[in-house]
Order: C-alpha cells, then sequence, then structure tokens
C-alpha cells in the first residue's frame, strides 16, 4: 500500500498599477507629483482574494513596469505552494515582496475566518493619531497650508535645505499648539546640519528625520544632537539596524522598505530591543496599503499614515480617519 501527500491548493496571482490623483500635489526635496501610482497584487484561492498594494519609489531604483514583473514572475513559485514565509527569500525587500506579503496575510486571515490580529494572539487595534504632512514650499505658503492644519495634534513638516529656519519658525507661528516633527528627505548637509537641528529645536520640533542622505550620515554621530533624528532612507530591513545606533534614536519602519508586514513585526521587535523608538510611516497611497502598517501602531511612538487623507479620493471601504485619529481595517478592506 502506497500514500501521497496531496498538492496544495493552487494560488492565483494577479497583479494591476493604479493611478490615484492626490489632492493638490505634494512636494518633497526631490520633486512634486500629484498621482499616487501603485501597484496591487491578489492572491485567489478556494474563491478568496488577499489583497496587497505597494507603491514602488525611483529613490530606490522601483519602477512600477519592474514591480509588475516581480509579481508576476511569482506565479509558478505560488503554485507550487510557496508560503509567506517562503517569500521571505524568494524576493528581496522592498515594494513587490509588501504588496504580495500582505496579500498572503490577507488571504490568510479570510480563509480562517478571523481577523489577522487575532491571527497573531494580539488585541484589535486601537483608534491612534497620526500626523499630517505638509508639504514643501515657501516659507508664507507652509504656513498658510499649517494654518488650515493647525486643530490637528501632530504635524510632520517637509522641509529642503536653505531656508529650512524660515520655514520652521514660519510653521509655527502657524500652528502654536501642535506637535511638530520634521522631514528633510536627504536635503541637509554636513555644513548645515548643526544650525538647521539647532532651528528646528528652538521651534519646538519633537522629532528630525532623514536630515542627511543615506550612506552620507556619519556627522550625526559626531554632534551632540539637540532633538531625536529618525532614520528614514538609511534604514530598510533588519540587517540595516546595527549600523545606525550612533547616529539615529528611531527609525522609520515602511512595509515598502522592508518587504512586507512579516518583515517589519520582526524589524519592530528587533528595534525595540536595540533600543530605538518606531515611527511606522507611509507613501502616498490608498487606505490598503495603510491598513497592514496599522498592526505596527501599538508599538510605534510616531504614527505616520496619512496617505488617504493627501488622495483626492480614497478607494471603496477605505479607512476611517476621524480628524487625526485613525481607526483599524475593516475586513471588507484588508485583514
Amino acid at each position: 500500500m502506497t500514500s501521497s501527500r496531496s498538492a496544495p491548493p493552487a494560488q492565483q496571482l494577479a497583479a494591476l498599477v493604479e493611478r490615484w490623483p492626490i489632492a493638490g500635489a505634494f512636494t518633497i526635496s526631490r520633486g512634486a507629483k500629484t498621482e499616487a501610482v501603485t501597484v496591487v497584487a491578489e492572491v485567489s484561492q478556494d474563491g478568496l482574494t488577499g489583497r496587497g498594494e505597494c507603491v514602488p519609489y525611483p529613490r530606490y531604483g522601483e519602477t512600477p513596469e519592474a514591480t509588475l514583473a516581480a509579481l508576476q514572475a511569482m506565479q509558478e513559485p505560488l503554485g507550487a505552494g510557496m508560503d509567506r514565509h517562503a517569500l521571505q527569500a524568494q524576493m528581496p525587500p522592498g515594494a513587490a515582496r509588501n504588496a504580495l506579503d500582505c496579500a498572503l496575510w490577507d488571504l490568510e486571515a479570510k480563509l480562517a475566518g478571523r481577523r489577522i490580529w487575532n491571527l497573531l494572539g494580539r488585541s484589535t487595534p486601537a483608534a491612534c493619531t497620526t500626523a499630517y504632512t505638509i508639504s514643501l514650499g515657501t516659507p508664507e505658503a507652509m504656513a498658510e497650508a499649517t494654518a488650515r492644519a493647525a486643530h490637528r495634534p501632530l504635524l510632520k513638516i517637509k522641509l529642503g535645505g536653505d531656508g529650512d529656519g524660515e520655514r520652521i519658525q514660519a510653521v509655527r507661528r502657524a500652528a502654536p499648539n501642535a506637535e511638530l516633527i520634521v522631514d528633510a528627505n536627504e536635503a541637509w548637509t554636513a555644513d548645515n546640519l548643526a544650525a538647521n537641528l539647532a532651528a528646528c529645536a528652538d521651534a519646538g520640533v519633537t522629532l528630525v528625520e532623514q536630515p542627511l542622505p543615506a550612506g552620507n550620515d556619519a556627522a550625526l554621530a559626531e554632534i551632540k544632537r539637540p532633538l531625536a533624528v529618525c532614520a528614514d532612507e538609511s534604514v530598510h530591513a533588519r540587517a540595516s539596524l546595527e549600523g545606525l545606533r550612533d547616529r539615529y534614536d528611531a527609525v522609520n519602519i515602511k512595509l515598502d522598505k522592508t518587504g512586507g508586514l512579516t518583515e517589519a513585526l520582526a524589524m519592530a521587535d528587533a528595534a525595540q530591543a536595540l533600543g530605538f523608538d518606531i515611527m511606522v510611516g507611509c507613501m502616498v497611497a490608498t487606505s490598503l496599503a495603510m491598513a497592514p502598517a496599522m498592526l505596527l501602531a501599538p508599538q510605534a511612538r510616531f504614527v505616520d499614515l496619512d496617505g488617504p487623507l493627501l488622495l483626492a479620493r480614497d478607494r471603496d471601504h477605505g479607512l476611517r480617519y476621524d480628524g487625526s485619529l485613525i481607526y483599524p481595517p475593516e475586513a471588507a478592506l484588508w485583514g
């Protein structure tokens, strides 16, 4: 008598590029854009479909076309039974793996008929405060935009180099009661670092994100930092954490950098063990990209998941935002 192990149920993969208009324009030190280009992965099994969304980022050499191709190349491994754990070795960290990893999480929850936090043995995520982003512009334009958002408790201010001292002063005058965090997007230099950090400290800024270019940030270890500094472009997955301890006080965990929720959850634990504060961040995208990141919010000092608030419209069943409060996703969206 012989026996054979049954093959795992076949999973079908689909991937598509979507374009979502931004309300106005979103401007950082590297330029402005008027739409968010996202890539969605859909994995189907037994009549159920799990979804995940990513944002290919040119800063890391990613394009929508290459991301789509990378996802399509995963159909054969999926058909052969590749699961979420095997995926971590099959694809490198980045946007493509993020979309597929989150789609597999969503499908896993749907097949089990349970919410993801229950599968993880965690409590239901509570509503939390998200930062709201003020785009880079002249001091006058940024003050005007800040005044419209001054009722929000946490504002993230995009800076860009020359004139940043005047920008942050104008923002602070326009929002005297808001907590401010700053994102320089690698635009400062070793020469203006101390002056810009001092200007932010004088304005009561709580944290500065990625002031110097990744790979050229050694000056952060050589000065007395007057406020907390957070790594973004300098940190990706867990392997990048150890080398940042002398330069940064916090790390921004984005699923598009870690390559999905699986690595992001492990990275959050590793970062805390090394003494880093955590920011959970996002690219400009729909609620489908924000939803998995909500699982990291309980460990985060700062939550920056305002992507849908910057769009002209969100997808159906999007996250609920009440002012700056963001609520966990409904099952119809994800997880």
